[in-house]
């Protein structure tokens, strides 16, 4: 059963369906930017958020990731553009009016403070009365499963337990907007993962749209409803997981979202939606649009994931051949490093499922490489 938390707010649920109209918009971002000086941070940024959506910012850092959070938490004012929440333009609005949740790298906690006066700490500041915040404090401790924790100080907690207790202390406000920066990034691996799926299913079961910036693809990938790859200051894509890990608009989101092998290919066939390259004695699909101005034969770079690759047998045509030079095991699967010298700029990354792939490709082996999909994505060559 729901907490009264999740019961208040789980009709925000239904609204999350796609982008239509302004009405299903909670965070609307138009050609905001923001400079520091003569750096400028965040450029023109263009970016809606829908209503009961996970929204992920991911970029490497400098990107201007956290400097558009900020801008939409208030603790920053645009330079230019227009934010707006819920309907309303709020680039004057200061942050304590925004009805935002806030969750921090650090937690923020208050150490003097019990963990029910931290979660609690915002409504006393809005003036909420004593006994809707003792009820209202209960059922989201209830809702991040840190009932009986109330009279602890977060000095007696794990890092797990602070982050539930600032999950809760952004949450019990009932924002518009809940908004996380890096916050996974102070705890340990598999603690990380369990509380990333807790994280995302009290975000589904509230219905609450949600900001999560990070650096971690992985994370991204898996949290997400969609994502904004950012780079210098630039939204350089938007996109559902899948969308960006296979369909990526340009170079950068390519390489970087996820691992990819970049390999020299020819471009051999040209029609208006598909086109088809060649590398070796492999012929790959890739999308035209990405390839605009090029002609037949012209030279481009084929990016082809791991999992898109395998040591060739008999019946496969091998796109390139090369020595393996490392294995790297990682339990469910070996990953397997090819020098391609004289086929492609650098090494070639096979993922192959199972332990026997380090006895059967051993280092120094030479071997033929197989491009396993049909589709990918390819880019005019760039200069090296």
């Amino acid at each position: 059963m729901l907490s009264r938390v999740a019961e208040q707010s789980a009709g925000r649920t239904a609204e999350a369906a796609p982008l239509a109209e302004a009405g299903n918009v909670a965070v609307r971002l138009d050609g905001v930017s923001r400079s520091f000086g003569e750096i400028t941070a965040l450029r023109k940024a263009c970016l809606d958020i829908r209503r009961g959506e996970l929204m992920t910012l991911l970029g490497p850092s400098g990107c201007g990731k956290t400097t558009l959070l900020n801008l939409v938490a208030g603790f920053l004012m645009p330079d230019t553009g227009e934010i707006v929440i819920d309907g309303e333009r709020v680039n004057q609005l200061p942050t304590y009016r925004r009805e935002i949740g806030m969750m921090f790298q650090s937690y923020a906690l208050f150490p003097h403070m019990t963990v029910a006066a931290n979660v609690g700490y915002g409504l006393r500041m809005r003036g909420v009365a004593n006994a809707e915040i003792a009820r209202r404090v209960a059922d989201t401790l209830a809702l991040v499963k840190l009932t009986g924790s109330e009279e602890r100080r977060p000095r007696q907690l794990s890092g797990g337990q602070q982050q539930r207790v600032a999950l809760a202390r952004a949450l019990v406000i009932r924002p518009k907007v809940l908004l996380l920066d890096e916050p996974f990034s102070a705890l340990d691996r598999n603690l990380r993962a369990s509380m990333q799926i807790e994280v995302k299913e009290i975000q589904r079961k509230l219905g609450v749209t949600a900001i999560l910036v990070t650096h971690d693809q992985s994370e991204a990938l898996s949290l997400s409803d969609r994502m904004a790859v950012m780079s210098e200051g630039g939204i350089r894509q938007v996109g559902t997981p899948d969308e960006i890990y296979r369909r990526p608009n340009d170079r950068f989101v390519a390489a970087f979202v996820g691992d990819a092998s970049v390999i020299p290919a020819r471009l051999d066939h040209v029609s208006e939606m598909t086109s088809t390259v060649v590398v070796g004695a492999a012929r790959v699909c890739v999308p035209t649009r990405l390839l605009e101005g090029l002609a037949p034969n012209a030279l481009v770079d084929l990016f082809v994931r791991p999992e898109q690759l395998a040591v060739a047998d008999e019946a496969q045509p091998v796109a390139v051949e090369g020595i393996v030079v490392a294995q790297v095991y990682q339990g469910g699967h070996v990953d397997i490093h090819i020098d391609a010298a004289g086929a492609a700029p650098a090494r070639l990354l096979i993922r192959l499922p199972g332990h026997q792939a380090m006895m059967r490709w051993s280092v120094g082996s030479r071997i033929g490489v197989a491009i396993t999909t049909a589709e990918a994505v390819a880019f005019p060559r760039q200069a090296r």
